[in-house]
């Protein structure tokens, strides 16, 4: 299970088709037209859908919560079922190497799912996919995007099982636009690869980096580094426009 806080992250869940399980109401809810629309919208979706409908007090509700300033609505749902054998193996994936933040996981899935990346894969090290404030960050990208954990071992076979090379990202690699395109190597004209980003703070483990053919940088100047989650944007705008 995991929980969906909010009228934003909410209204994202009951759009998906992910099974909800329960949902708690708060008078808070209703201070406003869009809290209004969404408690009609949970009304109506409670029975049509076979969930659960509790109604709280604002106090309680804040009990449960994980924000500070709670809307007056939290949804409780099952974690689908997703492996490697629903991954669209032509398109590129991502892969997630010890990237512990739930706020960069967050937002690097909902860059994912904007430039149509097939699967996210989260490896060990990896903040739990459906950690609050992951859920809370991908702002619904997480109920549709194919996002999941897996062992190293088990993704690196899975990639050499389908002839896909892994580029590991690296401050000290070769900046990315001088590669693309080489060795036939265009994500964005139908090669598909999967690209590795690393913790905030290490990088890339060396067993990634070991598995990988090649290692590619984001050219930069005046900083040493840059932030995971926009580091993965810029990597994956660069992949899906070449």
């Amino acid at each position: 299970m995991f929980i969906a806080e909010g009228v934003r992250s909410v209204e994202e869940l009951l759009a998906s088709r992910l099974r909800v399980r329960a949902v708690i109401l708060a008078p808070a809810l209703s201070a406003t037209d869009r809290g209004l629309e969404l408690q009609s919208v949970i009304e109506a979706a409670s029975s049509a859908r076979g969930f659960e409908l509790a109604s709280v007090t604002d106090s309680e509700l804040a009990a449960a919560a994980e924000t500070d300033s709670p809307q007056g609505v939290i949804a409780i749902a099952e974690q689908p079922e997703r492996s490697f054998e629903q991954v669209d193996t032509a398109r590129l994936i991502l892969l997630l190497d010890g990237v512990q933040d739930p706020g960069n996981v967050g937002t690097i899935l909902r860059t994912a799912q904007a430039f149509g990346i097939a699967a996210t894969v989260a490896l060990p090290g990896t903040v739990d996919l459906w950690n609050p404030k992951v859920v809370r960050s991908a702002m619904g990208a997480l109920f549709s995007h194919h996002a999941f954990h897996a062992s190293a071992s088990d993704t690196i076979a899975f990639l050499r099982g389908h002839s896909m090379p892994i580029w590991a990202s690296s401050a000290s690699a070769e900046p990315i636009g001088a590669q693309i395109g080489q060795q036939g190597f265009r994500p964005g004209g139908g090669s598909a690869i999967a690209i590795v980003v690393g913790n905030e703070g290490s990088g890339v483990s060396q067993e990634l980096v070991n598995a990988s053919s090649r290692t590619v940088a984001i050219p930069v100047r005046g900083v040493e580094s840059l932030n995971v989650a926009v580091a993965t944007g810029i990597l994956l705008y660069a992949l899906t426009t070449a």
